[in-house]
């Protein structure tokens, strides 16, 4: 028989309640880490002398748009790079890895693959699945990856034997993405960097550097990364960014990808912000905030979980190089039940009931809680997951963490109703 609906619900306050208790001091630590990357993006912007004139646009060709110019010196400056282009018209952080994968790589050049299979969406680009579609395999790019160790992390004793061969360019996935592995730091970003350039000097280092901005006080481009890309509904936008992507590093790798998504000759001159640049520089200035917020968000479900028995990704106090929180859930009726119940607390559509259904570019059906402003939107609070085995919850995000701490006890309500609160 289930426990009257009041015991439910003041279980779960004081179960939450428990946990804020728990992170607090992990969580004062992240708010910490607001100031030194605030005054980053503070300098950068002064150093750019970044004024009202730079929110407008021009129409059109975009040519010679003084704030799309600024915003791209602004962005190098903060993910510590040589360049950089942040561009409305990459729809996501996957479209901004293609156009940097098909910009540098040629007919014949070798990709491998350090951090074991890429993240789902990157399967059908590279041609691992899918076909006819114009994959880096239909182009003659030769794919390879370097199997993860049994632990999750980097095979650094198998590194030279996959370098034995002539490779153009080597792919880490910073976040753990869909797999239950650790995701990388920025000093093993840099140690792996240094590896492959004593291995080949010229081969060249792209990091998917997604969820995992202004995490840490240094981004993979200030350790040895050539390249990086990301989207802006992710960290850097703020949560108030539109949509759109970025790619830094290399002034030349920079422009090559520009040259993809735009064409050839034309590169990073073209393409207008359609007036809404003042978003993107508004959104890098909460950024810093936002990403303590969703840091501390993730450090609050890994604590409920944990203290419930369910294996989590990182622990909670690890560790962190992104801001992706993992829950083996273990069965596909907690994870609909805890999806169900974040999307209830979401503040757009929390009507809706998120069903296991096909999205373009994934393998398997995903479950999405994602009641966000912005479609897609995982700088907001969002969940979701791959309905497979052993069905692992992936949260993500969050502008508050008061608002995790709501999610979490309709999450904790729901499963006790069901009697699938406990992993007994």
């Amino acid at each position: 028989m289930s426990e009257p609906a009041g015991v439910v619900q003041r279980d779960a306050a004081a179960r939450v309640a428990a946990a804020v208790a728990a992170t607090a001091a992990t969580a004062a630590q992240h708010t910490s880490a607001v100031q030194p990357r605030l005054r980053r993006v503070l300098e950068a912007m002064a150093a750019e002398h970044v004024g009202v004139q730079h929110f407008a646009s021009v129409s059109g060709y975009g040519h010679g748009d003084q704030g799309r110019e600024v915003l791209d010196r602004v962005f190098a400056r903060v993910l510590q790079a040589e360049a950089a282009a942040v561009r409305l018209q990459f729809v996501s952080g996957t479209h901004a890895i293609a156009a940097a994968l098909f910009g540098v790589l040629r007919p014949g050049d070798r990709l491998l693959a350090l951090t074991g299979r890429p993240y789902d969406t990157l399967e059908e680009v590279i041609g691992i699945r899918g076909s006819g579609q114009g994959s880096l395999a239909e182009f003659g790019i030769v794919y390879d990856e370097l199997p993860l160790a049994p632990d999750g992390a980097v095979d650094h004793e198998g590194l030279a034997a996959a370098l034995s061969l002539p490779t153009r360019m080597v792919l880490i996935q910073r976040s753990c993405g869909y797999s239950w592995r650790p995701s990388l730091s920025v000093e093993e970003i840099g140690l792996l960097c240094a590896r492959v350039k004593a291995l080949q000097p010229e081969c060249l280092v792209f990091v998917d550097n997604c969820y995992g901005e202004l995490v840490e006080e240094r981004e993979p481009t200030a350790v040895g990364a050539d390249l990086i890309a990301g989207s802006l509904i992710k960290n850097l936008g703020g949560t108030i960014a539109p949509t759109g992507g970025y790619v830094a590093g290399r002034s030349e790798l920079v422009e090559q990808a520009c040259c993809r998504l735009t064409a050839p000759g034309i590169g990073a001159e073209g393409g207008t912000s359609f007036d809404l640049n003042r978003l993107l520089f508004q959104g890098l200035f909460l950024a810093p905030q936002m990403v303590a917020e969703a840091l501390i968000c993730s450090e609050l479900v890994a604590q409920v979980f944990s203290d419930l028995g369910y294996a989590v990704h990182p622990r909670p106090g690890a560790a962190r190089s992104d801001v992706i929180q993992a829950v083996r859930l273990g069965d596909p009726e907690r994870l609909k039940l805890v999806c169900r119940a974040f999307q209830a607390a979401s503040p757009v559509g929390s009507y809706l009931d998120p069903v296991p259904a096909p999205m373009p570019g994934y393998a398997s059906d995903l479950v999405m809680a994602g009641g966000t402003f912005i479609d897609g939107s995982t700088s907001e609070f969002s969940a979701d997951a791959p309905l497979r085995e052993p069905y692992v919850l992936f949260a993500q995000g969050g502008t508050h963490r008061a608002h995790a701490q709501i999610a979490l006890e309709r999450a904790l309500v729901a499963l006790a109703t069901a009697g699938l609160d406990r992993t007994d």
